[in-house]
């Protein structure tokens, strides 16, 4: 089981290869959850993750003739880039697994590192078998995105580099997939502050090291927002780690991570994936737990898809009542609808959409239904448009 002088040395290696990040107070997310929390950027890494130290330390350390054959690595995200930027740093052959649902973008990235992409599988698991195969084929060396101690110590200069910026903090909150962060961290933490509490957090739809350590049996599967911890199966080097050195495990749901993400966004100006949002998120979700609390959040990384963080700001609005749908009912006559939209105006919220339902409705034939999607300021602000068009002697409701 690695020991801090394992990550000590990693820390060597990696002094000017990779970014020590800042890790910064949030006063604003302090004041939210009622604790100091602390953030530690790890979405500025060149390859905007955690994961390019614990590649950067294992290809550091491979023999001479390892270097001159090359690497494989199966992954379909942050790793795969990881592995692929400081091959290409060291100049070595690197060849990348990725499943074929890999989204074109993370493709591109990676072979733009240098790396020779295969696509092969439809799931991570035949990818693995895949790569483990062309290892043994080509002599190549395979470099596992968690399991694996070299890759453990190099994700474990995180936390050294956490407790030299802020030495007190008395608390940890950390995403945990395969678990090689968090193992690394504890690691570190724990030698250097043995009372430090360190708090491994996981999407509720993948639990897998949840069940192995608690012996739980949460179900398992389906797609999450966090995919970069969305681990089938945990690590047996990780495993024993987090059994020893993590105090306890925590799950979030999808919502949580969501308003996470867009208050990342909001107050820190900052991007970060589902997976760089969890720890906050189990701030959020239970904010009591860590009250008072002087608390280190990793944000591990920032590789999102834009698509799919314009989906995640929208539900985020509506959460929060600065996107609201509101039918209207009224006689379907001239001038009708440019009364709703003044008095809406006059109430000062922006009109998005509008939507008008005549077919579909149990209205009398003469009537309409309107159907009008607001920005506004928020719940009460809602409550200000509706008590207007009330006033106006327009029936309307908002619609959930």
């Amino acid at each position: 089981m690695i020991q801090l002088a394992d990550i000590n040395q990693a820390a060597a290696r990696l002094q000017g290869q990779v970014l020590n990040t800042p890790c910064v107070e949030s006063r604003t997310l302090s004041q939210i959850v009622g604790a100091q929390v602390f953030l530690k950027f790890e979405n500025l890494q060149f390859t905007a993750s955690f994961k390019e130290r614990g590649a950067c330390n294992k290809l550091a350390q491979l023999s001479d003739a390892e270097k001159q054959r090359g690497v494989v690595a199966m992954s379909a995200g942050n790793h795969a880039q990881g592995v692929a930027y400081h091959a290409q740093r060291l100049g070595l052959r690197a060849v990348i697994v990725m499943p074929r649902f890999t989204p074109g973008v993370k493709i591109e990235r990676t072979r733009g590192f240098g790396a020779e992409v295969v696509l092969h599988g439809d799931t991570l698991d035949e990818a693995r078998s895949h790569a483990l195969q062309l290892a043994q084929a080509q002599q190549l060396t395979f470099v596992h995105p968690y399991d694996d101690e070299a890759i453990v110590a190099g994700q474990g200069t995180v936390g050294l580099e956490m407790l030299q910026a802020v030495p007190d903090l008395d608390t940890l909150v950390i995403a945990v997939g395969g678990g090689g962060l968090i193992a690394g961290i504890a690691t570190a933490a724990k030698s250097l502050n043995p009372r430090i509490e360190v708090i491994g957090v996981q999407t509720a739809r993948f639990p897998a090291m949840v069940n192995a350590i608690k012996g739980t049996h949460h179900p398992q599967g389906g797609s999450t927002i966090a995919e970069g911890i969305a681990v089938g199966t945990p690590g047996q080097v990780t495993q024993a780690i987090i059994a020893q050195r993590v105090d306890d495990l925590v799950l979030v749901d999808e919502g949580d991570i969501e308003q996470a993400i867009v208050m990342l966004l909001e107050i820190e100006k900052t991007l970060v994936e589902g997976a760089g949002a969890a720890g906050l998120a189990a701030l959020l979700k239970d904010p009591a737990r860590f009250h008072g609390r002087k608390i280190g959040l990793v944000l591990c990384g920032g590789n999102i898809d834009p698509l799919l963080l314009a989906a995640i700001i929208e539900r985020g609005m509506v959460r929060a009542g600065r996107l609201a749908r509101i039918r209207v009912s009224t006689r379907d006559v001239p001038g009708s609808l440019a009364r709703i939209t003044a008095t809406v105006a006059d109430a000062g919220a922006n009109i998005d959409e509008v939507h008008h339902q005549r077919a579909f409705t149990t209205l009398a034939a003469q009537n309409v239904e309107i159907e009008l999607v607001l920005q506004t300021r928020g719940r009460a602000h809602i409550a200000l448009v509706l008590e207007a068009l009330h006033a106006a002697g327009f029936p309307a409701e908002e619609q959930k």
